[in-house]
C-alpha cells in the first residue's frame, strides 16, 4: 500500500527489510499514529512546507480503520457518499506523499524528552530517535494490542493475522475467522466470493454483531460453527489446518489462512509516561489542540475536551488546527492560516 513519495521504514513480519532501527531522524514535525488523522496532519505539515516523519506500531499505515474495517464504507466523512476505509486510507496517503513524509512503521514511540536543539526527541522501542520542533499526537485510542489465543501466536505472520489488508490475498483460500464481532462478520462476508471457503469460529451461541450483518452471514451459506474454539494449529512452515471444538465434536478444518478478530486491548501505553496531563485515559487539550507541554499537541481520538465529537472527519480539522498552530511556534511571524489550497494547485499536481 506504500505510496510513491512515501519512505516506509518497518520491522513488521513480511514488511520488508529492516532499514533503520537505530537510525535517527531530523524533521520539523514528529506525528506520531498513522490512522487518518496522523496522516492529515503529516499533509498539513508539507502544505505548510514543513517536513515530517509519521511513527506507528501497526506494521501499515491507516490506524484502526484499516486494521478493523478496511472494506466497510464510512458515511461519516465529509465530502464522500460512502467510502471504504481501505480507499480512504490510499487517498490520504496519495494526498500527502508529494510531501515526502517519512513513515517508520512497526515502531512504538517510547519516550518524550526534550531537546536543546531540536526541541523534542521522540525515543523509538528497539533504537532510534525522531528529533522535531513539534510533536503532534495522533494515536487513535493509544497503544492496540491484538487480543490471541495461546495456540496462534507460533502462526503469526505464517498465516495467522488479526486483520485484513487486502481481500485479495485470500483468493482461493481456505480461511478461518476467530470471533463474533463485526469485524468477524465483515471479513467473512467480504472473503467468501473470493476465497476457496469461509469458516467462522466462535466461543459463544449468539453473536456480538449487527443483526443484519449475521442475517447477511448465514444467507450467504458460510459455515458457521458456535460455542466453538480453536485447540491447535498446524503446518510447517506456514499454517495449514486447524483444530476446533464444537461442544464435544472435534474437528479439522483446513486453513491456509486463520483470522482472530477477537477484538483488541487498548491504553495510552508509553505515552502515559511523557509528562502530558492525562484525563480519562484521553490528553486533555486547549482550542489550539496544545497540550501542557510546549510544541506537543494532539489530535483526533487520543485528545479530550469539552464537547468533543468523536468522529473521523472532527479529528482531521484537530490535526489542520494542531499543524498551523506548530507552524507559528516554529516559525514566528508566520500566519496562522495557510494559504488558499487552489493557490499551490500547480505545485501539488506536478
Amino acid at each position: 500500500m506504500n505510496q510513491p513519495g512515501a519512505r516506509v521504514e518497518s520491522t513488521a513480519a513480511g514488511a520488508g527489510p529492516d532499514t533503520g532501527m537505530a537510525m535517527d531522524t531530523t524533521v520539523d514535525v514528529a506525528v506520531v499514529g498513522a490512522g487518518p488523522a496522523g496522516l492529515y496532519a503529516a499533509y498539513c505539515a508539507g502544505f505548510r512546507g514543513l517536513s515530517s516523519a509519521v511513527v506507528d506500531v501497526l506494521p501499515e499505515p491507516g490506524g484502526q480503520v484499516a486494521a478493523l474495517y478496511p472494506e466497510k464504507r464510512i458515511h461519516d466523512v465529509a465530502g464522500h457518499v460512502g467510502v471504504r476505509g481501505r480507499e480512504l486510507i490510499d487517498n490520504l496517503l496519495a494526498q500527502v506523499a508529494p510531501f515526502d513524509p517519512r513513515f517508520l512503521l512497526g515502531r512504538t514511540a517510547a519516550s518524550l524528552a526534550p531537546d536543546g536543539r531540536a526541541g523534542w526527541t521522540l525515543g523509538l522501542e528497539g533504537g532510534g530517535r525522531v528529533r522535531a520542533g513539534a510533536v503532534v499526537i495522533a494515536a487513535g485510542l493509544g497503544r492496540s494490542v491484538p487480543r490471541t489465543l495461546p495456540c496462534l501466536r507460533p502462526y503469526e505472520g505464517r498465516g495467522v493475522a488479526y486483520h485484513v489488508p487486502r481481500l485479495d490475498e485470500h483468493r482461493g483460500r481456505d480461511v478461518v475467522i476467530v470471533g463474533g464481532g463485526d469485524s468477524a462478520v465483515d471479513w467473512a462476508l467480504a472473503l467468501a466470493p473470493i476465497a476457496r471457503s469461509v469458516t467462522v469460529v466462535h466461543r459463544r451461541s449468539s453473536f456480538r454483531a449487527h443483526e443484519h450483518g449475521v442475517k447477511q452471514m448465514y444467507a450467504a451459506g458460510i459455515r458457521v460453527l458456535t460455542d466453538a474454539h480453536v485447540t491447535a494449529c498446524h503446518g510447517a512452515p506456514r499454517l495449514e489446518e486447524v483444530r476446533v471444538l464444537a461442544g464435544e465434536e472435534e474437528s479439522t478444518l483446513p486453513a491456509q489462512a486463520l483470522v482472530a478478530a477477537l477484538g483488541f486491548i487498548t491504553g495510552l501505553g508509553p505515552i502515559a509516561e511523557w509528562g502530558l496531563q492525562v484525563e480519562s485515559r484521553r490528553i486533555a487539550v486547549d482550542r489550539a489542540m496544545r497540550t501542557n507541554l510546549p510544541q506537543v499537541y494532539a489530535a483526533g481520538d487520543i485528545c479530550t475536551y469539552e464537547g468533543r465529537v468523536p468522529l473521523i472527519s472532527v479529528g482531521f480539522g484537530e490535526a489542520a488546527t494542531a499543524v498551523n498552530h506548530a507552524v507559528v511556534g516554529l516559525r514566528p511571524g508566520s500566519r496562522l492560516a495557510p494559504e488558499h489550497s487552489t493557490d499551490r494547485e500547480a505545485a501539488l499536481l506536478s
